[in-house]
């Protein structure tokens, strides 16, 4: 009988390995818990005392860790909350969109230090690059000035196989045919030396959820983020699962019916190209659900249908995903207003409790937290990812 190779085992882990990795999970915790005495950060991280003051000097020389005020009233030496600094590194964000192009500056914590928007009517690499290198000239030049050198790279939020998309986004025929062959490495070594981290959109999306949102609350959870075209991810364990080719998460696949109780994916069934098409219809402008900031007042009949139909689908996808995963929760983001995210987690709910959940448990539906910012500031996280913290299941792919 023929069987496939057998794949090794991780390498071992030499000295200097070790401490790496011990680096890491001293600022992952920081990051995850925020400022924590010495004491509790060896008990949270399992290390002992002595290993984490060792490393705590080492980073506080470097800049990414500071001492709090001692915290007193109590018997004893008084504890010193050591947290993360904000200016200790930096990272920048590039998302891919198929109505925008959204890059911001992110520090350390998560910190948005500034943001731009480029709008068009379907992208093509030549202007997303320029925008990319003019931004980062102005993040640089502007924003942080004497701190360009703690930029740990750039990291891009990408649709995937955009070329696929012409007919969905009225694009001519062949015209994102060019992004086949883009090299985005190659791309940004033409204005920047910086390293250059591909992530799937939604994939992005969901480590954001994740690191800065309510992902902190779930060990295992189920990420629906709802742009032009709807896409996830998922979390296992406490990292983001990327899969074996970058795509896990991709909930836009799943099947559901359609309104001709036809299979359909649920790309063509619950994401916001659907809410603009319904606009265009009705002679609606539909430019405000891309433009910042977000005002979609007036838009209440197009949007009211476009919220049922949609918590349908996603009520559906949910009990699907949750059937092969017994994930904790189900969150629900989106590029839209904060109030339009809870009228659809709602709605969600509502559907869900008409569906056949025999054999599952309860699904959680919850609202995600970080919004429209989520896949930019995602792939923001993939280069300090690489560089300082930990994901036991691996980070965004290097260009």
């Amino acid at each position: 009988m023929t069987t496939g190779a057998v794949r090794s085992l991780s390498a071992g882990v030499n000295q200097q390995g070790l401490r790496d990795h011990n680096e890491r999970l001293i600022l992952s915790t920081l990051q995850r818990h925020g400022p924590l005495p010495g004491s509790d950060l060896a008990r949270v991280a399992g290390l002992s005392a002595q290993t984490v003051s060792v490393i705590l000097r080492e980073l506080e020389r470097d800049g990414l860790v500071r001492r709090g005020l001692p915290q007193r009233g109590r018997v004893g030496k008084p504890r010193v909350p050591m947290s993360l600094v904000a200016d200790g590194a930096f990272s920048v964000g590039l998302k891919i969109g198929r109505r925008s192009a959204d890059l911001l500056l992110s520090d350390l914590t998560g910190g948005i230090r500034a943001q731009l928007q480029t709008t068009y009517r379907w992208p093509v690499p030549r202007d997303v690059f320029g925008f990319l290198s003019e931004g980062l000239g102005r993040f640089l030049r502007e924003t942080i000035p004497e701190s360009a050198d703690r930029v740990a790279g750039i990291g891009i939020a990408k649709p995937y196989e955009i070329w696929d998309w012409h007919a969905a986004i009225g694009a001519p025929d062949k015209v994102l045919d060019a992004w086949r062959e883009v090299d985005y490495a190659a791309a940004v070594a033409e204005f920047s030396p910086l390293p250059v981290f591909l992530e799937n959109d939604g994939t992005a999306a969901c480590r954001a959820e994740h690191i800065y949102g309510r992902g902190r609350e779930f060990r295992d959870l189920a990420y629906f983020f709802i742009g032009s075209f709807i896409g996830g991810g998922v979390v296992l364990n406490h990292s983001v699962f990327e899969g074996a080719f970058g795509n896990s998460g991709a909930f836009g696949s799943l099947l559901v019916p359609g309104t001709d109780r036809s299979d359909r994916q649920l790309i063509d069934t619950a994401s916001l190209f659907l809410l603009e098409d319904a606009l265009h219809r009705t002679g609606q402008p539909s430019d405000r659900l891309w433009a910042q900031p977000q005002d979609w007042t007036g838009l209440a009949g197009a949007l009211d249908d476009w919220i049922r139909q949609t918590a349908r689908q996603l009520a559906r996808a949910a009990v699907t995903v949750c059937a092969v995963i017994d994930f904790e929760a189900v969150l629900i983001d989106g590029a839209f207003p904060a109030e339009v995210r809870t009228r659809l987690v709602d709605e969600t709910r509502k559907e869900l409790l008409t569906l056949d959940t025999r054999g599952l448990a309860p699904i959680r539906i919850e609202e995600g937290q970080v919004g429209g910012n989520a896949r930019a500031l995602g792939a923001a996280t993939a280069p300090i990812f690489a560089r300082y913290l930990l994901n036991t299941h691996g980070t965004a792919v290097s260009a």
